[in-house]
C-alpha cells in the first residue's frame, strides 16, 4: 500500500503528518541534548569529589599512603575517576552520533518536504488554473449561443413584417449569420478546452500527485528508520562503556580486598618504632627506716630534717618518654633528633638517595667525556671547548656528592654502633624469658619480702639502656632467605607477643622449630598459618629432627 493510491485525496494530512515527524526528530534530539548535559553535570561533579578527597601530598611525602587502607581508598577514588571518565564518554559519544548527526539530518528532511509540497502546489495551482480557462470557455460558448438565437429571432420577425424594407431585413439576417459563426467558434474552443483540463485532471490525479505522495512516504520512511536508529544509539553509548565501568567496578572490588590490618599493623610499627628500650623497674623506697639513703632517680630527695626537697641539678629523673610532655623538637641534619630506629632509616634513606645522585652525575660526567672525544675526532660535529663547563659543573656536583656520602656514611655508622651498643644491654636485661602464666604459677609466697628487698637494692637503669631496643636483632634475622625446620616443639604456655620480633602462640599449639636457643633464652619458631618470631624457650617443649 502507498500513499499515492490510498491517500490520493489527503493532501492536507500528510502535510500535518510528515510536520509530526520532523516534529518528532527534533524532540528527541532535543531530550539526547539535555540527557548529554546531565551526564555531563555527573561527570564532573564525580570529578570534584575524586579531586575533593584525594591526598593533598606526594604518595611518597605522605607516611599514610603506605598503609593499604588508604592505597585502597585512593584506588577507588581513580576508578570513580575513571567512571567520571566513561560518563564523559557516553555524553560525548550521544552529542556527535545523535545531537550533530540527527540535527543535520533534520535540516536535510526539512528541505525534502518542502521541496515535495512545493510541487504539489504547483500541480494544483495548474490544475485550478485549466479549470478556471474551462469556466471561462464554458460561459463564453453559452453567452454567443444565447446571442445567435437572438440574432436569428430578429431575422424572422422583420422578415415577416411587411413594413420592413429590404434592407433591413438583409442587415438581421447577416446579423443572425454572424452569431451563429461566433457560438459555433466558442462551441469549439469549449470542447478544445474540456478536452485539455480532463487530460491534464487525470495526469494530476494519476501520476503527478501520486508521485510526488510516494516521494512524501518515502521520505517519511526514511526519516523513522532514521529516528529508530537514533533510538537504538541511545543503549549503544551505554554498551559500550560497560566493559570499562565493570572494569571499575571490579576494581574498586579488588581495593576494597586489598585491605590487610596485619600489614597495617606492621607498617604502622616500622614508620613509629622508636627504639628505645621499655623504661625499668621503680624502685621501692623505704621510708620506714630512720636512715640516711641516697635518694633514687624517680622519686624526692629527702633532708636531714624530714622536709623533701626537689632534685638538685646532678640528680636528674630518668627518662620516662612514653608518659612525660613531649618537648618540641629541633630538627637536625643528623636525624639525632629522632629516635634511635628512626634516625637510623633516615640516614640510610639519605645515603641511597645521594648515591643515585651520585651515579647519575658520574654516569653524565662518562657522557660528556666521550662526546667531547667525539667533537675533538669531527670538529664539524661541535665544539669540544663548550662542554668544558658541564664537564667542570659535573666534577663539583661529583665532588660535593661524595662528601655528603661520606657525611651520611659516617653519621649512618656511628648510629648502628649506637643501636648495636644498646642491643647488647637491651639483651642482658631481657634475656630471661616472662614467667609462666597463672596456668604454672611459680610459688611467690615465700619469696615476697625477699623481692621487695631485691628491689629496693636493685640500681635505676641508665639512661642508654632506657633508649635501647628491645629486640632489634630480630629485624636482620628476617630479612635472611626462609630456612627448613630443624625440629618442631609444643607451648607449654600461652604467649602474647608484643614486643617488635617475637610472635605470639597458644598454649598446646604445635610449632615449627626454625633455630635453637642461642643462650639468650629465646627460640625461633614458626607458625603453621604463618609468621616466624621470637618466644620463651622456658615456654617451650623442644623436639629436634
Amino acid at each position: 500500500m502507498d500513499w499515492g493510491t490510498e491517500l490520493w485525496d489527503q493532501f492536507e494530512v500528510l502535510e500535518r503528518h510528515t510536520q509530526w515527524g520532523l516534529d518528532l526528530l527534533d524532540r528527541y534530539v532535543k531530550f539526547v541534548k539535555e540527557r548529554t548535559e546531565v551526564e555531563q553535570a555527573y561527570a564532573k561533579q564525580l570529578r570534584s569529589l575524586v579531586k575533593k578527597y584525594l591526598p593533598k601530598r606526594p604518595a611518597k611525602d605522605d607516611p599514610e599512603s603506605k598503609f593499604s587502607q588508604q592505597q585502597s581508598f585512593v584506588q577507588i577514588l581513580q576508578e570513580v575517576n575513571d567512571f567520571a571518565g566513561q560518563r564523559e564518554l557516553v555524553a560525548e559519544n550521544l552529542s556527535v552520533r545523535v545531537c550533530l548527526e540527527l540535527t543535520k539530518y533534520s535540516q536535510e528532511m526539512k528541505q525534502e518536504r518542502k521541496m515535495h509540497f512545493q510541487e504539489g502546489r504547483r500541480a494544483q495551482q495548474q490544475l485550478e488554473n485549466g479549470f478556471k480557462q474551462l469556466e471561462n470557455s464554458k460561459r463564453k460558448f453559452e453567452r454567443d449561443c444565447r446571442e445567435a438565437e437572438k440574432a436569428a429571432q430578429t431575422a424572422e420577425r422583420l422578415d415577416q413584417d411587411i413594413n420592413a424594407t429590404k434592407a433591413d431585413v438583409e442587415k438581421a439576417k447577416q446579423q443572425a449569420h454572424l452569431r451563429s459563426h461566433m457560438a459555433e467558434e466558442s462551441k469549439n474552443e469549449y470542447a478544445a478546452q474540456l478536452q485539455r483540463f480532463n487530460r491534464d485532471q487525470a495526469h494530476f490525479y494519476f501520476s503527478q500527485m501520486p508521485q510526488i505522495f510516494d516521494k512524501l512516504q518515502d521520505m517519511d520512511e526514511r526519516r523513522a528508520t532514521r529516528l529508530g536508529a537514533g533510538y537504538g544509539l541511545l543503549s549503544e553509548a551505554e554498551l559500550e562503556v560497560v566493559p570499562i565501568i565493570a572494569k571499575c567496578l571490579e576494581g574498586m572490588k579488588v581495593a576494597a580486598n586489598a585491605v590487610d590490618p596485619k600489614n597495617d599493623s606492621h607498617v604502622l610499627i616500622e614508620l613509629h618504632k622508636s627504639g628505645f628500650a621499655r623504661p625499668g623497674d621503680v624502685e621501692f623506697e623505704d621510708f620506714s627506716q630512720p636512715m640516711n639513703r641516697a635518694p633514687s632517680d624517680s622519686s624526692l630527695g629527702t633532708p636531714s630534717d624530714g622536709r623533701p626537697e626537689l632534685r638538685g641539678p646532678g640528680r636528674s629523673r630518668t627518662k620516662r618518654w612514653p608518659f612525660g610532655k613531649k618537648n618540641k623538637t629541633v630538627v637536625t641534619e643528623d636525624f639525632s633528633h629522632l629516635p634511635p630506629e628512626q634516625q637510623r632509616k633516615r640516614l640510610q634513606q639519605q645515603l641511597e638517595e645521594r648515591s643515585r645522585e651520585l651515579q647519575k652525575e658520574v654516569d653524565q660526567r662518562e657522557a660528556l667525556k666521550k662526546m667531547k672525544d667525539v667533537y675533538e675526532k669531527t670538529p664539524q660535529m661541535g665544539d669540544p671547548a663548550s662542554l668544558e663547563p658541564q664537564i667542570a659543573e659535573t666534577l663539583s656536583n661529583i665532588e660535593r656528592l661524595k662528601l655528603e656520602v661520606q657525611k651520611y656514611e659516617a653519621w649512618l655508622a656511628e648510629a648502628e654502633s649506637r643501636v648495636l651498643s644498646n642491643r647488647g644491654d637491651s639483651l642482658s636485661r631481657h634475656a630471661r624469658p616472662p614467667d609462666p602464666p597463672a596456668s604454672a604459677p611459680p610459688d611467690s609466697s615465700s619469696n615476697s619480702a625477699s623481692q621487695d628487698t631485691k628491689e629496693s637494692s636493685e640500681e635505676p637503669p641508665s639512661e642508654e639502656s632506657q633508649d635501647t631496643p628491645i629486640y632489634t636483632e630480630f629485624e636482620e634475622d628476617f630479612e635472611e632467605e626462609p630456612t627448613s625446620p630443624i625440629g618442631h616443639c609444643v607451648a607449654i604456655y600461652h604467649f602474647e607477643g608484643s614486643s617488635e620480633g617475637t610472635i605470639s602462640m597458644a598454649e598446646g599449639e604445635d610449632l615449627s622449630l626454625m633455630e635453637e636457643d642461642k643462650g639468650d633464652g629465646w627460640t625461633r619458631v614458626r607458625r603453621k598459618e604463618g609468621g616466624e618470631g621470637y618466644v620463651p624457650t622456658s615456654y617451650l617443649r623442644v623436639t629436634l629432627n
